[in-house]
C-alpha cells in the first residue's frame, strides 16, 4: 500500500512538472501569424545612420507571411524578397529580433487573402528604394510594411514624418544624406521609419 501511494505521488509530481514545462515552452515559442511585424538590426551599410537618425535599436523591418504553414518575411531589400524566417533572423545582428502584432484581430477571410496575395506579387517585382521616396515605383522596408497594412487591412499604423523631423545631426547621418542626395536634400519628403512602426499605439509585443 505504501509503495502504491509513493508511486502515485511521484507520478502526479511528474505530470505537474511535465505540464509546467510544456506551458513554459509554449510561452517562449510564440506562434506567428500572417501580418506579424518583425524588427531587427541589419548589417547593411546604412544601418547605423538609420538608428542614429531615428534613435532606435532597429534598422530593418518586415512582415511575416505564412505559406504552407511555414513562416517567411516579406521585406524590402534589393529586390523586394520573401525570405524564410530562420534565414531572416540569422542575417540580423546577433540574431536578435522582436515581433509585434496589432492589438485588434486582423480579418482572416478569402477577400483579405486575395488582396494580400495580389499585393505580395506586385511588391516582389519591385526594387529597393534607396532615396526613401514615397512612391509606389520602389519600396524601402518600413514603407512596404506601412503600405501593406493600409492596402490590405485598412490600417495606418503610424503618422508619416518629414525627413527634417528626424535627428540629422550625426556626421554619419550627414554623410549618408550627402551620398544619396548631394546638396539637394528633400527635407520635406514624407518618411516612415522602423522605429515609427515599433512605437505604433496599434501594436503590441509578442516576442
Amino acid at each position: 500500500m505504501k509503495k502504491t501511494l509513493q508511486f502515485t505521488f511521484l507520478f502526479c509530481i511528474g505530470i505537474i512538472l511535465f505540464t509546467a514545462f510544456e506551458v513554459k515552452t509554449h510561452q517562449q515559442t510564440p506562434v506567428y501569424k500572417t501580418g506579424d511585424i518583425i524588427f531587427q538590426n541589419s548589417h547593411s551599410s546604412q544601418s547605423e545612420a538609420i538608428k542614429l537618425a531615428t534613435h532606435s535599436k532597429f534598422s530593418h523591418v518586415g512582415v511575416i507571411v505564412l505559406q504552407n504553414n511555414q513562416p517567411y518575411v516579406l521585406e524590402a531589400i534589393e529586390p523586394v524578397s520573401l525570405t524564410p524566417l530562420k534565414t531572416w533572423i540569422a542575417r540580423g545582428d546577433q540574431k536578435y529580433y522582436e515581433v509585434k502584432r496589432p492589438k485588434q484581430n486582423l480579418p482572416v477571410n478569402a477577400a483579405v487573402q486575395k488582396k494580400l496575395d495580389s499585393l505580395q506579387k506586385i511588391y516582389l517585382s519591385k526594387h529597393y528604394d534607396i532615396p526613401f521616396q514615397w512612391t509606389d515605383e520602389k519600396l524601402y522596408c518600413s514603407e512596404l510594411v506601412w503600405k501593406l497594412y493600409e492596402e490590405v487591412y485598412g490600417l495606418q499604423l503610424c503618422p508619416m514624418r518629414a525627413l527634417k523631423d528626424f535627428d540629422l545631426s550625426s556626421p554619419l547621418v550627414q554623410m549618408a544624406l550627402k551620398q544619396r542626395y548631394g546638396t539637394a536634400i528633400p527635407m520635406d519628403e514624407q518618411v516612415v521609419s522602423p522605429e515609427d512602426l515599433y512605437q505604433s499605439a496599434l501594436l503590441e509585443s509578442i516576442k
